[in-house]
């Protein structure tokens, strides 16, 4: 992969190469001991916040016995209850702000396939520290001021669009606003524009090089240099066939609405080793998803997240459903990491007594000659037991033989990496559900 500087990049700061100090985020110079100070200042503060200002809170508070002073370390936050999707919903839609309605400066909401969407409100200061995480974000991944930034996020009440625009004109980048959709125009723009640094969902980025190659044109040819990409979990795999397609830094951005929105955590350019939490706003901890219990570093586990500067919506321990582990820091020292979300604990799929993730089919996909990464779970009953199936694309080139070995070669790998027998079949390229946004893995049949 290329590691020239373009021409708008500032002298001495080759993508690939870490960030100069003169750069770093005063938080992010600072020492272990430092930040866990800092940390305990403001989680106080956070507890006292959230008690004095959301009934929801002091509720759950009291009922557990617990005052926010009862939190006299970090260890103490582990006493404290969990704060989940239904929490949020169950007090919609501001029944969970902090502060009085005309401090609101802007509201995101999820989508709400799945129930009432969640919302978020953010104060002038909130709105500030988002785009100053992002700004950080985008400088660990190798953005200079200068750079020309594709979104290609949607806009509107999901946060990517939005936080990732301001964060990028904060970090002194120029903000190419493309949202989703019109793939073969953003395609166009891309070449016309010039832009250094691409932000979408990897899935898209899938889209969006099938339409570079569909057009006739070499992606590895373009300006990009470095691709951003979150919203939803991918793979190692994922990883390999973009840079190689794209000739890119492909890292992982993480964030949710509940928290605040992309931002939360950065994987550095110079490591691509895990995502960096960005822990002087964001503490996390990771426990059994099962029991609750907090889990040393290095083991696997639900990702869990308090809030230590936000005003709107303070978050206490919120269960994002995402699995990881924390360890130490590397490129950022004092700030641990996070390792790429191998999947979520509601997106986990039961058959026959199994646990599968659509993360493990994918790994399998995209290391299989013959076929493209666009694929679809789909789940149906066959009489009384679960029957799963693996739809793949073909690549444009594969042959009948080829993509009859494919099929074999998946199906294997399944059985032999997951435990399952599973049915595979490989279709015709762009038939596939195309993604957008976040892409849709799994279609569960069973009840239709």
């Amino acid at each position: 992969m290329s590691s020239e500087p373009t021409d708008r990049a500032t002298a001495g700061t080759r993508l690939g190469e870490p960030l100069p100090h003169g750069l770093l985020d005063p938080a992010e110079k600072l020492g272990p001991a430092q930040l866990r100070e800092l940390q305990s200042t403001r989680l106080r503060a956070t507890l006292r916040h959230a008690y004095d200002n959301v009934e929801a809170y002091r509720k759950k508070f009291d009922e557990a016995g617990l005052r926010p002073e009862d939190c006299a370390s970090l260890d103490d936050l582990a006493r404290f209850p969990f704060t989940t999707k239904a929490d949020l919903r169950d007090n919609y839609p501001f029944g969970m702000f902090a502060v009085p309605m005309d401090q609101v400066r802007r509201v995101h909401a999820s989508s709400g396939t799945t129930g009432l969407p969640t919302v978020v409100g953010y104060t002038e200061n909130d709105l500030s520290m988002w785009s100053d995480v992002v700004a950080r974000s985008i400088r660990a991944a190798g953005g200079r001021p200068g750079h020309k930034v594709h979104i290609s996020y949607g806009y509107g009440l999901f946060t990517g669009g939005l936080g990732a625009h301001y964060g990028a004109e904060r970090a002194g980048c120029t903000v190419i606003p493309a949202s989703g959709g019109m793939t073969a125009r953003q395609v166009q723009i891309i070449q016309d524009f010039k832009p250094e640094i691409i932000m979408v969902t990897p899935s898209y980025m899938l889209t969006l090089l099938d339409e570079f190659e569909r057009q006739g044109v070499d992606p590895r040819g373009t300006s990009l240099r470095v691709g951003i990409f979150g919203a939803e979990p991918w793979t190692e795999e994922m990883r390999r066939e973009i840079e190689e397609r794209m000739d890119i830094h492909a890292v992982d951005i993480y964030g949710l609405s509940e928290v605040i929105g992309p931002g939360v955590a950065q994987e550095c350019v110079e490591t691509k080793d895990g995502l960096h939490v960005w822990e002087d706003h964001f503490y996390p901890e990771v426990v059994d998803p099962i029991t609750g219990e907090p889990l040393p570093e290095g083991e696997e586990g639900e990702l869990v997240f308090t809030s230590l500067t936000k005003e709107a919506l303070p978050i206490i321990r919120y269960r994002t459903r995402d699995l990881t582990q924390l360890l130490p820091g590397t490129a950022r020292p004092a700030f641990r990491r996070i390792q790429k979300i191998t999947g979520r604990s509601d997106d986990m799929i039961i058959l026959r007594g199994v646990n599968v993730f659509p993360s493990q089919i994918e790994e399998i996909v995209l290391r299989t000659p013959g076929v493209a990464p666009h694929f679809q779970i789909r789940l149906t009953k066959r009489g009384r037991m679960d029957h799963m199936e693996v739809v793949v694309e073909a690549r444009p080139d594969a042959g009948a033989a080829l993509r009859e070995e494919a099929a074999r070669s998946i199906a294997t790998g399944v059985k032999d990496g997951v435990g399952i027998s599973v049915e595979v079949t490989v279709v015709e390229p762009d038939t596939v559900e195309r993604s957008v946004g976040k892409i849709r893995r799994v279609r569960d049949l069973r009840a239709e």
